[in-house]
């Protein structure tokens, strides 16, 4: 579990899975193209070029507010389109409560995207049904973000097991909470609070957001999947094979990279292993992310 401070804010991170691989998705960044990249090792990759990612939440505490950013993929979902996901049993709550953020007493879901790896937390299991596992907050989504899946929007090249995941995904992670009234739709812009506001990251996903954190003059960006990886900042142009649009979604990557690079603002990799967080500096004609002693970030904490 690490934490970071920007201000007054402080951000946990409550980790559900770690693992290696997911190569079919990210095809460009091959062992021979990731290996000659140094500063991947030892934290990002496998001394055989083997990509390392995480699926981790992060709590945003304000003081006065408590916010939870993407909720992973969730005990007992159906996901037998990826083995290791189908049907989980973690201690994710468990450790929720011991960061001192029992599910009760966060106030607002922030879902970057609709995906299922970003969204099965919203629900728990209770018998046959489906009930919101934060019963007192608010879940914000992108409103296009949720028109696409509600209205099973997908241009006819979209795989098929992706279709269909987003059915199951809205049946048992996104219809029960909106049943619920819990569900805000809020544009690709808004502002959740004083420090808190979110930022248009599309191509990934149609609505795809990111989380803007500010106070005291400090800053932070919680990326969701507008990157992957890390080694994407090497490689702007490697989109992984699920993005709903890659041409825009590598567009968005030079333009937040060209806006943070070289610059103090704190990024947290949505699916990046520890250290998980650090800043962007240029690198040639491409970027690099600033970890460790050479950053705000601490790869041992």
């Amino acid at each position: 579990m690490q934490t970071w401070t920007v201000g007054d804010v402080t951000i946990t991170q409550i980790v559900e899975l770690v693992f290696t691989g997911l190569d079919a998705f990210l095809p460009d960044a091959t062992p021979e193209a990731v290996l000659p990249i140094e500063w991947l090792r030892p934290y990002f990759i496998t001394p055989e070029g083997v990509l390392k990612f995480s699926i981790h939440a992060f709590v945003i505490d304000t003081g006065s507010r408590r916010i939870i950013v993407d909720t992973c993929v969730g005990n007992d979902k159906p996901r037998d389109v990826f083995p290791d996901w189908h049907m989980l049993q973690t201690d994710f709550l468990e450790d929720l409560t011991s960061a001192g953020y029992p599910p009760d007493t966060i106030d607002t879901v922030l879902c970057t995207h609709l995906h299922l790896d970003h969204v099965g937390w919203n629900t728990m299991r209770q018998g046959e049904t489906w009930v919101p596992t934060f019963p007192n907050a608010r879940y914000l989504i992108e409103r296009s973000e949720y028109s696409y899946v509600h209205e099973e929007a997908e241009a006819e090249d979209v795989e098929p097991w992706l279709r269909d995941m987003n059915r199951v995904v809205m049946a048992d992670s996104i219809r029960p909470v909106v049943d619920a009234d819990l569900v805000d739709l809020v544009d690709h812009d808004h502002r959740v609070c004083e420090e808190i506001s979110l930022i248009p990251t599309p191509g990934h996903t149609i609505g795809h957001v990111s989380v803007q954190i500010e106070s005291r003059g400090e800053s932070a960006l919680i990326t969701g999947d507008f990157i992957h990886h890390p080694c994407q900042l090497a490689h702007p142009e490697w989109s992984v094979t699920t993005d709903y649009d890659a041409r825009a979604s590598e567009h968005t990557r030079h333009q937040v990279f060209t806006r943070l690079a070289d610059t103090p603002t704190l990024v947290l990799g949505t699916h990046w292993p520890a250290p998980t967080a650090g800043t962007i500096s240029r690198c040639g004609h491409s970027y690099r992310l600033n970890y460790g002693a050479d950053s705000r970030a601490d790869p041992e904490s």
